[in-house]
This record gives C-alpha cells, sequence and structure tokens, in this order.
C-alpha cells in the first residue's frame, strides 16, 4: 500500500526553517497535519511533538539556539550543496541545475530561498507523487545521514526531524559518522545528487486541511509569465 506523505513533507520542511513567532505559530497546524496523514510512526511523532512543544517553551531564545546550530557550522548546515561542492565554483552551475528541476514541474523559487536549502527540497518533494517523492529524497540520503550524526553528537532534538525524513523515503536512519564541522569524506564529492528526479505530476493540499494553512515558499509560474 502507498500512503500519502504531501502533507508531512511540508510539515517537516516547516521545523525546520527559522523558529520565528510566525513560524511558531503554525506549530499546532503542523502537529495536526503530522496526525491527519500518519506517514510515519508513533514513535517519531513523539519525538516531533517534543520538539514543538520546546519550541513553543522557549520562545525567542529557540532563535538563537536554531542560529547557532544550523548557521555556525557545516556538519549541520541545511543547504546540502555545502556537504558536497563546499566553496568550490561547481556549487554555482549545480545551484542552476537544481532551478531548472523546480522549473521544469512548473515551480518557481521564492527569491529569498536558496535551491539546496533543505526545506526547499522538501517543498519540491512535497509536490511529487510518493514514488518520485521518496526516490528524490534518496538521492540525498547520504547526505542526511551525516547530517543527522551531526546533530546527534551536538545532542539536538532537531535530529529526529531529519530521522524523520529518510523514515518517509524508506532509507536507512542510522546516522554516519562523521566529526562535527570536518570535511565530509571525498566520496560525497562524485555520487550525482538530485540528478534523477521526476518533474511529473504535482500534489497540491485541498483547501481547509491542516498543511493548506503552511506558507508556501516555491512559487507556481504565473500563466503566460516567460521562462
Amino acid at each position: 500500500m502507498t500512503y500519502r506523505i504531501a502533507f508531512t513533507l511540508r510539515a517537516l520542511a516547516h521545523l525546520l526553517r527559522y523558529p520565528d513567532a510566525a513560524m511558531r505559530g503554525h506549530l499546532t497546524d503542523i502537529h495536526a497535519a503530522l496526525n491527519a496523514e500518519q506517514a510515519i510512526g508513533t514513535i517519531r511523532r513523539s519525538e516531533l511533538d517534543a520538539l514543538m512543544d520546546r519550541l513553543l517553551a522557549e520562545g525567542m531564545d529557540a532563535e538563537a539556539a536554531y542560529v547557532d546550530l544550523f548557521d555556525r557550522g557545516r556538519g549541520t548546515a541545511l543547504h546540502l550543496f555545502e556537504h558536497v561542492h563546499g566553496d568550490s565554483r561547481d556549487r554555482g552551475p549545480a545551484m542552476i541545475d537544481l532551478v531548472k528541476t523546480y522549473e521544469q514541474a512548473g515551480l518557481l523559487l521564492d527569491p529569498a530561498e536558496l535551491p539546496d536549502h533543505l526545506t526547499v527540497l522538501l517543498e519540491y518533494a512535497s509536490t511529487q507523487p510518493t514514488r518520485e517523492a521518496r526516490a528524490f529524497i534518496g538521492e540525498f540520503a547520504h547526505i542526511l545521514r551525516a547530517i543527522l550524526g551531526a546533530l546527534q553528537k551536538r545532542g539536538s532534538d532537531y535530529a529526529c526531524v531529519i530521522a524523520a525524513v529518510l523514515d518517509l523515503s524508506g532509507e536507512s536512519s542510522q546516522p554516519s559518522s562523521v566529526q562535527e564541522d570536518a570535511p565530509l569524506d571525498d566520496t560525497w564529492q562524485e555520487p550525482p545528487v538530485f540528478g534523477g528526479c521526476s518533474t511529473q505530476g504535482q500534489a497540491s493540499p485541498k483547501p481547509g486541511s491542516p498543511a493548506a494553512a503552511q506558507p508556501v515558499h516555491i512559487l507556481r509560474r504565473p500563466p503566460g509569465a516567460a521562462a
């Protein structure tokens, strides 16, 4: 049996965003979406609930902790091409190719977003049929396992979000043993990433559904707009 995962992917994407007041204001909807779709197990959903409870309890302190965790170290970076290309010139062309993947699916990237940020990738995946979405995530699962290992090393409860993404894709959620902020294994420079995803088919949340209230950061191309 194939389960729908679109709402869950968007919920997980939201949980990885900067936890300002606007983001925290959607946490009740996120909780409802995760439980309505039930695409991940009860234990994992309990872990996600605990993360959401913490974000609500900490308020602005959660914002500072987020910056320290994700913006001040390569090991936990959510811009995935940092793990693959670092600061090399290869990152630019890879970004362009990823934007083209979105555009071929009829989607436009919000100008405030970079295409390789995990939240954007998950929102894109949420527009694809379940089989294609899982295959797409599988292409960068090796990076997710490294991020998972780095988060667990730091004792961060955000690790459950990465583990949930891996669960959804059918990939192993066993973390990679990677030293925090150390250069990742050279073998990660070569495997194709994001190269074989399908751009056929899109799934939009039904009006009034729990996920419908979530902000969309990948925008559809307006009718008649130039490529």
